[in-house]
C-alpha cells in the first residue's frame, strides 16, 4: 500500500510567520484535536526528514507526562528508519479539516501482544480548513486520465478515466476488468493528465466506491460498466495546486462562454 502523504511546507519567510493564522494556539484545543484523532482511530501519516513515510494511529495520550503513544506495526520495514530519525511531520484529516504537526523523541515500546511508538506531545498544531470547490465534469473527447500502480498489486500499472475534478479531489471510473480498489486506501504517485498542457502528480485518498453501474456517453451508446471511485487530493504540492486551479478556472470560463453562445 502507498501511504506517504506529503506535509505542507511551513517554513516562515522573512520576519513573520505566514502560517500563524492556521496555528492552534491554546493547549486545551490542541489536546481536544488529538483526542478526536485517538477516538476516531484516524490514520496519521508520519513523514521523516529522510523521506521515510508510515501510517499509524494515535492510541493513547499522556498529557501529564507530555507524551503520546502511537499504534504501529512492529514488522513494518519503515519503522527502524523512523525511530532512528527521531522526528517526523504528522498529517491527519478530520472530515473537512487537515491537521499537521511535528513529532519528536521517538521511543519504541514492545508489549506482550502489541507495539507502540512513544513521542512527545506536539508543541504546535496547524489546522487547515478545506475550501468548497467548483467541480468540473470532464468530457469523453478530452480523455483525461489518472495513472498509478494498483495499491494491492504494485507491479500492475493502471490508467483510469477522470470523470470530474475539483481543487479538493476527483472521481475515477473503474471498469470491471481492473481489480477492485478499496475505500480508505491512500495511493501515492498518481499521475493526472487533464489535457496536453495540464499534468501533475499527487497522493490521493480513496474516499468511497459506488455500486456497480454504467458510464453513459461511452463509445457504443450502451454505457460502459464499472464503479465510480471518489478521491481526495492528499498533500497536493503548491505548484500542482496552481496548475489545477488554472485549469478549473479556464474550463469554467470556457463553458460559461459556450452557454452564453
Amino acid at each position: 500500500m502507498f501511504e506517504d502523504t506529503r506535509p505542507a511546507e511551513l517554513d516562515a519567510s522573512g520576519g513573520s510567520d505566514p502560517w500563524s493564522q492556521f496555528r492552534v494556539a491554546r493547549p486545551a484545543e490542541r489536546l481536544s484535536l488529538l483526542r478526536a484523532l485517538r477516538d476516531g482511530t484516524v490514520p496519521v501519516m508520519l513523514n521523516a526528514p529522510d523521506g521515510t513515510a508510515m501510517t499509524v494511529t494515535l492510541w493513547a495520550l499522556e498529557p501529564d507526562q507530555g507524551r503520546m503513544n502511537l499504534s504501529v506495526d512492529a514488522d513494518a520495514p519503515q519503522l527502524p528508519a523512523l525511530v532512528d530519525a527521531d522526528e517526523a511531520v504528522a498529517v491527519a484529516y478530520l472530515e473537512s479539516v487537515k491537521l499537521q504537526f511535528d513529532l519528536q523523541g521517538f521511543v519504541l515500546v514492545h508489549g506482550t501482544a502489541s507495539c507502540a511508538l512513544q513521542c512527545r506531545l506536539p508543541d504546535e498544531i496547524y489546522r487547515f480548513q478545506r475550501r468548497s470547490a467548483y467541480r468540473v465534469r470532464t468530457r469523453e473527447s478530452h480523455g483525461p486520465q489518472a495513472r498509478f500502480r494498483h495499491p494491492s498489486i504494485p507491479e500492475m500499472q493502471i490508467e483510469l478515466r477522470v470523470l470530474d475534478v475539483s481543487i479538493g479531489g476527483c472521481a475515477l471510473w473503474l471498469p470491471p476488468d481492473v481489480p477492485p480498489l478499496q475505500a480508505g486506501t491512500l495511493v501515492a504517485d498518481v499521475h493526472v493528465e487533464l489535457d496536453a498542457d495540464t499534468r501533475f502528480t499527487s497522493t490521493v485518498g480513496l474516499q468511497h466506491v459506488s455500486a456497480q453501474g454504467t458510464l453513459r456517453g461511452s463509445p457504443g451508446g450502451n454505457g460502459t460498466p464499472g464503479v465510480r471511485v471518489g478521491c481526495e487530493w492528499r498533500g497536493l504540492p503548491a505548484a500542482s495546486e496552481r496548475v489545477l486551479q488554472r485549469w478549473i478556472d479556464r474550463t469554467q470560463r470556457r463553458r460559461h462562454l459556450l452557454a452564453l453562445g
